[in-house]
């Protein structure tokens, strides 16, 4: 029988998520033990987009075993671009946040997310350092495999908010008008972090650890696996996580009419 674009049976979101839990662990013992070795840095488009020898081997690792499991799939990566086809698509980023991860600072993770003809079914989140692992699936979402609610604050002043804007690209289009609105987050909310790793903003705020994320012109394998995270854990996530879009996350129950983040809501 041909599987309809409504028939799970050929791509069991269970067994999805295994494989990308799979994949992510793989790279796990690797980034550790290059993490704070301070390895040599490559640039991509500017001084400000690192790469790292590591970041392509973690990708190719991840490669492998999402080909082992599903032949022939199609597949989304930060550093080896598109290949494959067909209705299973993957969204992989090997290190999202290689500038912290090449300086020593422990907050980046690897994000691997599924879909399926074109709807977010399965992602990881994990961060190797701490060994946490954030899973969503169309079943749910968990931390270290205990159910995550995404919950928090209400308005700004109790809010912790997760952003990195303004970024350089921020100011080249935005000029001064970037500097206000970052005025305005500081003065608004409890406290303004510029973490890095917008996947691990997201699943900080699936776990309602944070309660708000923010960020622009994130890229489909930055923030797939995150959405779907905040999502499954009873948040809001505005913006297209399939697309290279500007985003907004905020913990369930968080007042967005009122708060700073409203103009720039996508």
């Amino acid at each position: 029988m041909n599987a309809t674009p409504h028939d799970d049976t050929q791509f069991p979101h269970d067994a999805l998520l295994e494989t990308a839990s799979e994949a992510a662990r793989a790279v796990g013992p690797r980034l550790r033990k290059a993490f704070r070795s301070r390895p040599e840095v490559a640039t991509k488009r500017d001084f400000q987009d690192p790469v790292t020898e590591h970041d392509k081997a973690a990708e190719e690792s991840i490669r492998a075993v999402i080909e082992g499991r599903w032949p022939g799939s199609a597949v989304l990566g930060e550093e080896g671009g598109a290949t494959g086809s067909g209705r299973l698509r993957w969204y992989v980023d090997p290190i999202d946040g290689t500038a912290n991860f090449a300086a020593g600072l422990p907050f980046f993770c690897v994000s691997i997310a599924a879909a399926v003809d074109g709807e977010l079914v399965a992602g990881v989140v994990y961060d190797p350092v701490r060994d946490d692992e954030f899973t969503a699936s169309t079943a749910g979402a968990w931390c270290n495999g205990t159910p995550i609610r995404s919950a928090g604050a209400t308005g700004d002043r109790e809010a912790m908010l997760l952003t990195s804007y303004p970024t350089p690209r921020d100011m080249a289009a935005e000029g001064e008008d970037a500097l206000r609105r970052y005025g305005r987050f500081l003065t608004s909310f409890s406290a303004v972090r510029r973490v890095g790793s917008a996947a691990l903003k997201l699943a900080h705020v699936a776990a309602g650890w944070s309660d708000a994320a923010y960020g622009t012109r994130a890229n489909p394998w930055d923030v797939a696996a995150g959405a779907l995270l905040v999502r499954q854990a009873g948040g809001v996530y505005l913006g297209d996580p399939l697309a290279t879009s500007d985003y907004l996350a905020c913990v369930g129950g968080f007042d967005l009419t009122s708060s700073a983040l409203s103009e720039v809501a996508p």
